[in-house]
């Protein structure tokens, strides 16, 4: 089984995520959280954690597993977007690659590639896409993932996923967190960048576009 470091395990989405990653055959999660006491969740099924902030060093993380793999799920929810969603994300990268981790995937966000565009959340965006150039310029192995508004609805299993969509709309964080744990697979969306929204298309049937693409 392959070790993640899920950075951003404590939060809505994070915790899905996770949750997956558990009950997978492939993969056994290590939880990153912040402070001691988020722990505990983790702990009590029995789940790796490592505490790490991204506000400050986290070279330690990679110390006590051998970590095949990263998924980068964090976010500041828009109190510290520049320290966390960009440096922060800046941070990984680098700790990833002097760890020579196989591949690295970003939950980013639609509209990250043209934040200037954007009506709201300019500031988010921008700190997106700036950690988003930075994973690409690595050379790292990296899948980056771009859903659009986030909504707590039951997991689908369908989406629709493009390098581009030319529409806005929103996707379950279950379908998400799906989509983040199908696209750690090794032969899945490598060197990728899409966007993804609720669809009618299977998730594994929607990653071979991208797959193919990028073989």
């Amino acid at each position: 089984m392959e070790n993640i470091l899920v950075a951003g395990a404590n939060g809505t989405t994070g915790k899905k995520i996770v949750n997956l990653l558990n009950q997978s055959q492939y993969f056994n999660p290590i939880a990153m959280v912040r402070k001691e006491k988020q722990k505990a969740f983790f702990e009590a099924k029995q789940i790796d954690t490592v505490l790490g902030d991204l506000e400050d060093d986290i070279s330690h993380v990679f110390n006590n597993k051998t970590i095949d793999k990263v998924l980068f799920a964090a976010g500041s929810g828009g109190k510290n977007v520049v320290e966390v969603d960009q440096e922060g994300a800046k941070r990984m990268v680098d700790a990833s690659k002097k760890n020579n981790i196989k591949k690295f995937v970003m939950l980013s966000s639609m509209g990250a590639d043209q934040p200037e565009k954007a009506e709201q959340l300019q500031d988010y965006l921008k700190a997106k896409h700036n950690a988003d150039e930075y994973l690409k310029s690595s050379g790292l192995n990296y899948s980056i993932v771009r859903p659009g508004s986030l909504t707590n609805g039951e997991l689908t299993n369908k989406i629709q996923l493009d390098q581009k969509l030319d529409t806005q709309g929103e996707i379950s964080r279950n379908d998400v967190a799906q989509t983040l744990v199908s696209t750690l697979n090794d032969d899945v969306a490598n060197q990728a960048t899409f966007e993804i929204l609720k669809g009618e298309t299977l998730i594994g049937e929607a990653l071979d576009k991208v797959s193919v693409v990028n073989a």
